[in-house]
């Protein structure tokens, strides 16, 4: 069991794939280096949010 305050190996790579996944979709939606920075620092949240809002 990983030491409390230490992401574990599922949740480093959940992170790491919200990640790309969230500046994947705003460079597809956006176009902009900066706007895709900001959504990836965001990573899951600007993902759900994609999803929520073009459902």
């Amino acid at each position: 069991m990983p030491a409390p305050g230490n992401a574990s190996g599922a949740a480093k790579v959940g992170v790491g794939f919200g990640s790309a996944l969230a500046i994947t979709i705003s460079w597809s939606a956006n176009k902009s280096i900066l706007w895709a920075i900001l959504h990836g620092f965001f990573s899951w949240a600007y993902v759900i949010y994609y999803a929520i809002k073009y459902q």
